[in-house]
């Protein structure tokens, strides 16, 4: 069903609790890569990324509540790639999914600022319902980015501790005060939160991976929403996800690309590989 404009200002922690609660909590990752796109028969340009983005869509529509399209795969088709993920974007909203844009932004002063208007709330020409960002020039740095998700009702997905293994040599480095830099963002993550949403699920969520090695992490404690990326090609499984986020399932958003998108570019194949997967994960996180 065609989300009601309404539902606009409700936060995304309870409109993703309301997906939940249906199709489950899977995130259906859309990576248009070259490969992927030749594999597909679609070729690798502007009209095979239009093809794949219609595809998806209408694949995505009823067995999952979530798409995380990634933007550097439609960037790298210059303005006809912007304007198909601007209107994968829309469209999927639209349809009552929840949008979580993979930009993975992260600056200082006024360019945040523009980061902030062109993914986030009202007037966005890429208005997405969540968006990743790059903490790591401060998490104070974030203000524009924080305050438009509050006002917007969206949310906005630091990345904490990545699905990869290059990223604990900083992510797991020891910050002043003895937390690792990971445990910091967290402590950070829940202090605004705490802040902006007493009592409830914050607008400033985290991104942390369920491979490799565990994070020793006070993830309950946050207040907040976690994307799980890594499911499926990276490694991780259904399991792996249970066991990380044993303290708070009902606050994942597990996350898988390319061992869903394998399935394609058959819309029927696709909607089975996503229901199945999406049906794991309801059992698996009792959802």
């Amino acid at each position: 069903m065609p989300r009601e404009t309404t539902t606009e200002m409700v936060s995304f922690a309870r409109r993703f609790a309301a997906v939940r609660a249906a199709p489950g909590p899977l995130v259906f990752g859309l990576d248009p890569a070259a490969e992927l796109l030749d594999s597909w028969g679609l070729g690798d340009t502007a009209d095979g990324l239009d093809r794949f983005a219609d595809i998806v869509l209408a694949a995505a529509t009823g067995p999952v509540g979530l798409v995380k399209p990634q933007s550097a795969f439609f960037e790298r088709h210059g303005w006809r790639g912007v304007r198909t993920l601007q209107r994968l974007v829309a469209s999927a909203r639209s349809e009552g999914l929840l949008v979580v844009l993979d930009i993975k932004r992260g600056d200082v002063g006024t360019t945040n600022d523009a980061y902030a208007e062109a993914y986030l709330g009202k007037g966005a020409p890429l208005a997405a319902d969540a968006i990743t960002v790059h903490p790591y020039l401060g998490l104070g740095a974030m203000g524009a980015f924080v305050t438009r998700a509050a006002e917007a009702g969206s949310c906005l997905l630091v990345v904490t501790r990545s699905s990869n293994p290059d990223g604990r040599v900083i992510q797991a480095a020891v910050a002043p005060g003895g937390a690792t830099v990971e445990q910091q963002l967290l402590r950070d993550i829940g202090a605004l939160n705490a802040r902006l949403a007493p009592g409830e699920i914050g607008p400033v969520g985290a991104v942390v991976g369920p491979t490799h090695l565990r994070p020793e992490l006070d993830l309950a404690a946050a207040s907040c929403l976690f994307l799980a990326p890594g499911v499926g090609a990276q490694g991780a499984t259904p399991a792996d996800v249970a066991a990380v986020f044993a303290a708070c399932p009902d606050r994942v958003m597990p996350s898988a690309s390319r061992s869903l998108l394998s399935a394609g570019p058959d819309v029927s194949r696709l909607r089975d590989r996503l229901s199945a997967l999406a049906a794991e994960f309801r059992a698996t996180l009792a959802c």
